[in-house]
């Protein structure tokens, strides 16, 4: 298996188990990008947008949260922001598309 297969069969994983343990799906991009298609029952806040409130609400629903955003950077980065706030049920889903693509075979 190639480095990439590799790296998104993970990615994939990853994805299916947050979901199984019943997941929060947080969409990180911009709210123009957000109505531009997104994963059904996704929120989204904007990783502008993230700041003590908003890290407080998210601790508040205390269920794992998986991220999402374009490419898998900004929601790499709002993972390390939740993580760093003591969150440890975060995980980087990647693309938004790739969430809902991962929910459509499963």
């Amino acid at each position: 298996m190639g480095l990439f297969s590799n790296l998104f069969g993970k990615r994939k994983k990853i994805i299916i188990e947050a979901l199984e343990r019943n997941a929060k799906i947080i969409d990180v991009r911009t709210p123009q990008e957000f109505r531009m298609g997104n994963v059904d029952g996704s929120v989204n806040i904007p990783l502008d947008k993230f700041n003590s409130a908003t890290i407080k609400k998210i601790r508040k629903m205390n269920r794992p949260v998986l991220l999402c955003c374009a490419s898998g950077s900004r929601s790499a980065s709002a993972m390390h922001t939740l993580r760093s706030s003591g969150l440890e049920d975060v995980h980087n889903g990647g693309s938004w598309y790739k969430v809902f693509r991962t929910m459509q075979s499963a």
